[in-house]
C-alpha cells in the first residue's frame, strides 16, 4: 500500500468538516460534541474510501463478488442511527438531543460526501448546517419563545380575570 495524497485529502477534509458541526455542538453544551463529529465524519469518509476502493483490488484479483459501494453507504447509514439513538433522551414529557442526534446524521453524510471526493457539496452541507443550527436558534430564542411567553401572560391574565374573556 502506498501513500494516496487524494485519499489522505478527503479524510482530511472530512475531519475539517465534522469539527465545524462539533464545535458548533460543543460550544452549546450539547452530549456529542468535537470529538464525537469528527470521528462520525472521519469513519463515514474512510468506510466510503473503503467500499469505493478496497474491494475493487479483491475483485481485480480474480476474486468473485460484486462490487457495490452503495452496500456499505447503507450501512453506515444503519449505524449512525443507533449512535444517533443513544443521543436522545427523555425526561418525563420533555425529549431532547434530536438535533444531535441529526448533526450526528449529517456529519456522517458530510464525510461520505467527502469520500466521494465531492469537496463543495460537503463544504455547502456543512456551511448550510450551521447556517441552520445557529439561525434556526437564534430566531426560537427572540421571536417564537417571546410570542409564547406574550400568550402566557395573556392566558394569565384572563385566568385572574374570567371577566374579560
Amino acid at each position: 500500500m502506498e501513500f494516496d495524497l487524494n485519499l489522505t485529502i478527503r479524510i482530511l477534509t472530512s475531519i475539517g468538516f465534522g469539527f465545524m458541526l462539533g464545535l458548533e455542538r460543543e460550544v452549546t453544551g450539547k452530549f456529542a460534541g468535537l470529538r464525537t463529529h469528527i470521528l462520525v465524519s472521519a469513519g463515514a469518509c474512510v468506510f466510503t474510501l473503503l467500499s469505493i476502493y478496497g474491494f475493487n483490488y479483491a475483485i481485480s484479483d480474480g476474486l468473485n463478488g460484486v462490487n457495490d459501494p452503495a452496500r456499505i453507504a447503507a450501512q453506515i447509514i444503519t449505524g449512525i442511527g443507533f449512535i444517533g439513538a443513544g443521543t436522545v433522551m427523555r425526561h418525563g414529557t420533555t425529549v431532547s438531543g434530536i438535533t444531535t442526534a441529526a448533526t450526528l446524521w449529517i456529519s456522517a453524510a458530510i464525510g461520505m460526501t467527502c469520500g466521494c471526493g465531492m469537496y463543495y457539496l460537503a463544504g455547502l452541507v456543512t456551511v448550510l448546517t450551521l447556517v441552520i443550527l445557529i439561525a434556526i436558534r437564534y430566531f426560537e430564542r427572540s421571536v417564537i419563545i417571546r410570542k409564547m411567553s406574550s400568550r402566557r401572560k395573556k392566558m394569565c391574565e384572563n385566568i385572574e380575570n374570567p371577566h374579560t374573556f
